[in-house]
C-alpha cells in the first residue's frame, strides 16, 4: 500500500471540503460541499490513472467530461430558474478543484495545497474585496497603476549592469530603490485608509524598517511639506523604521555567524532597546497631543518626484562609497563603515560578518563597525529628512536620532569587551 497516495487522496478530500463548504455557504446553485469533494477526488483519480497507465489522454478526457457536465448544468439552470445566477465563479472553482486534484499527483503537492487554500480564502473574501474596490477613488487607482508601471514595466527592462566611474551605477538597482519608495507610499496610504490611523503609522514604521528605512524617511519627510501638523507622526514612523532596521541587522548577523552572536548581540540589543523606548515615548506623546490626532490622506500616494530625487541621491552616494574604498582600502574599516552605512547598512553588515566568520576580524571590533554603520545611516536619514521635510520634523528627528546616536557612540567607546552573553 502506497501511503503517499493515500495522503494525497486525503489532502484532496480536505481541500474539496474546504472549498465546497464556502460555496455551499454562499448558496451556490451549481455545486456544494459534496460536489466539490467529489471533483477533487476525481482530479486525484485522473492523476493516478494517467500516471499508472502512462496514458496522457485520460486526464484531459476527464477534464473535458467535467466541463461538459458544468455546461449542461448551466443550460438546465437557465431553462428551469426564472432569474438564474449567470456568474462563473463556481464553475471556474470546480475546474480549478479538478486541476488541483490532478496536480497533487502529477506535480508539487505543497504548491497544490497552497493554491487550494488560497482559492478558498479568495472565495471567502468576495464581499470584502467588492467593498474594497467600491471604496477606491480615482487617485487610488492612479497610485496602483503608477506603482504597477514602474515595478512591472520599467524595472524588468532596465539593464542589470554597472556603469560609470568605479563601475557601481546599476540602473536596475537604483530603479529598484525608486520602486520601494513608491511602493511604501502606496502601501502606507492604503493601510491608513482601510485599517486606521494609529495602526497605520505603526505598520508603516515596521514595514519600512523591514524593507527600507531610508525609503520610509524620504516618503514621510515629503508628506510633512504639505501638512506640517503631522511632523511628529512622521518622525515617529521614521524612528520606528530605523529601530526595526537595527533589529534586521541583528538577524542578518545571527544567520551568517551564529557562533559569534553572543559577543555581538548584547551591545546591539542595548541600542535597539533605547530606540524602542524613544518610540514608545513618542507614541504616548502622539496619543496625548490632540492637535496631532488628524493625519490627512496624501493628495498623491504615489509621489514619483521625491522617489526620483532619492534615486539620484542614492546613485551619488554609491559613487562616494566606491571612491572611499578605492582611496582608503581594507585597513580603514571605520571609514568604510561610516561611508558604506550611508546608503546600505545590510551590505556593510554582511561584508563585516563574512570577515568575522573567516577570523580576519574580531567579533568585538566587528560589532562596533556594524553599529557605527547603523549610526552613519541615521545621520544620512536625518540629513534627508532635513532636506525634504519641515523644520518641525527636523526638530523631532534631531531629538530622537540625537539620543540614539549619542548612546551608540558611548557604546562603541566605553563598552567593555568582556560584556557579552
Amino acid at each position: 500500500m502506497d501511503y503517499h497516495d493515500l495522503t494525497t487522496l486525503g489532502i484532496a478530500f480536505g481541500l474539496g471540503l474546504l472549498v465546497g463548504l464556502q460555496r455551499e455557504k454562499a448558496n451556490s446553485e451549481l455545486a456544494g460541499v459534496r460536489t466539490f469533494t467529489l471533483i477533487a477526488i476525481l482530479g486525484v483519480l485522473a492523476g493516478f490513472l494517467s500516471r499508472d497507465y502512462q496514458n496522457p489522454f485520460i486526464l484531459p478526457v476527464l477534464g473535458i467530461a467535467l466541463t461538459s457536465l458544468l455546461v449542461a448544468a448551466n443550460f438546465i439552470k437557465i431553462k428551469v430558474f426564472t432569474n438564474p445566477d449567470v456568474g462563473q465563479t463556481t464553475e471556474v472553482a470546480a475546474l480549478m478543484m479538478f486541476a488541483i486534484g490532478a496536480y497533487l499527483v502529477m506535480g508539487d503537492r505543497v504548491l497544490g495545497i497552497i493554491i487550494g487554500v488560497s482559492m478558498s480564502v479568495l472565495l471567502y473574501v468576495k464581499e470584502r474585496l467588492h467593498g474594497f474596490i467600491n471604496r477606491l477613488q480615482e487617485k487610488d487607482l492612479s497610485a496602483i497603476m503608477t506603482f504597477a508601471g514602474i515595478s512591472l514595466v520599467v524595472l524588468p527592462i532596465l539593464p542589470n549592469k554597472t556603469y560609470g566611474p568605479y563601475n557601481v551605477l546599476n540602473p536596475q538597482n537604483i530603479w529598484l530603490m525608486i520602486t520601494l519608495i513608491v511602493g511604501l507610499s502606496v502601501l502606507g496610504y492604503f493601510i491608513y485608509k482601510f485599517v486606521g490611523k494609529k495602526l497605520g503609522i505603526i505598520s508603516n514604521g515596521v514595514l519600512g524598517g523591514l524593507i527600507s528605512s531610508t525609503a520610509t524617511t524620504v516618503s514621510y519627510a515629503r508628506k510633512t511639506v504639505d501638512t506640517a501638523s503631522i511632523s511628529k507622526m512622521a518622525a515617529f514612523v521614521i524612528t520606528v523604521a530605523s529601530a526595526i532596521s537595527l533589529a534586521r541587522v541583528m538577524v542578518e548577523v545571527g544567520v551568517v555567524i551564529p557562533e559569534k552572536l553572543p559577543v555581538i548581540l548584547l551591545p546591539l540589543m542595548v541600542e535597539f532597546v533605547v530606540m524602542a523606548l524613544i518610540c514608545l515615548g513618542m507614541f504616548y506623546s502622539i496619543n496625548k497631543d490632540s492637535e496631532d490626532d488628524t493625519m490627512p490622506e496624501p493628495d498623491n500616494p504615489a509621489d514619483f518626484k521625491s522617489a526620483l530625487v532619492f534615486g539620484l541621491l542614492y546613485g551619488a552616494i554609491l559613487l562616494a562609497v566606491a571612491f572611499a574604498n578605492e582611496e582608503f582600502g581594507d585597513d580603514a574599516l571605520y571609514v568604510v563603515a561610516i561611508i558604506s552605512g550611508l546608503t546600505d547598512v545590510d551590505a556593510i553588515t554582511l561584508s563585516l560578518s563574512q570577515l568575522i566568520k573567516s577570523d580576519a576580524l574580531s567579533a568585538v571590533t566587528g560589532w562596533k563597525l556594524i553599529l557605527l554603520a547603523s549610526l552613519s545611516n541615521l545621520v544620512f536619514k536625518g540629513v534627508m529628512a532635513g532636506i525634504l521635510g519641515t523644520k518641525q520634523l527636523v526638530k523631532w528627528i534631531a531629538l530622537t536620532f540625537g539620543i540614539a546616536i549619542t548612546v551608540g557612540i558611548f557604546l562603541i567607546w566605553l563598552w567593555p569587551s568582556s560584556w557579552h552573553f
